[in-house]
């Protein structure tokens, strides 16, 4: 133990070679998996529920039907996921080019314009995100449901 209280630093064996990637990937025996979307809620005809990623199956635990999300068309599902990242980048995009421009024209017409921060900070959260946010719910209300049929 470290005085610190953690765990004592254990150097990995031949540490001339720990900045080569495949090393480091052999040898803590890391596995990259590929990105999976939200879940999806299945409803069975039971009344039982469940969130299940997208591509994987369910077997309902009341009544034994198997439910699988795969049913749902591939583009349509990824088509949608890309449209929900696209709507938080634009908000991103839309934070950093506000504060650039609020901070230019601090920097260069004048620095008394930093008291008034604030003031936009209060604008963004009680004008703009409330805005946004049902702009964002209107559009995951709009978005298609499937029926599913047990396998």
């Amino acid at each position: 133990m470290h005085l610190l209280g953690g765990p004592k630093r254990v150097d990995p064996p031949n540490s001339g070679d720990r900045n080569r990637l495949e090393h480091q990937t052999q040898q803590a025996g890391i596995t990259i998996a590929r990105m999976k979307g939200p879940p999806i809620t299945v409803s069975c005809h039971c009344g039982e529920a469940r969130h299940v990623p997208y591509g994987e199956t369910w077997q309902c635990e009341r009544c034994g039907r198997k439910w699988n999300t795969s049913q749902i068309p591939a583009e349509v599902y990824w088509g949608i996921m890309r449209e929900m990242r696209n709507y938080r980048l634009i908000l991103i995009a839309t934070v950093i080019g506000v504060a650039a421009i609020f901070g230019l024209v601090a920097l260069f017409v004048s620095p008394g314009l930093l008291l008034m921060f604030p003031v936009i900070l209060a604008g963004w959260f009680i004008g703009f995100m409330p805005w946004w946010r049902r702009r964002l719910r209107r559009r995951a209300r709009a978005l298609p449901t499937w029926k599913l049929e047990p396998e």
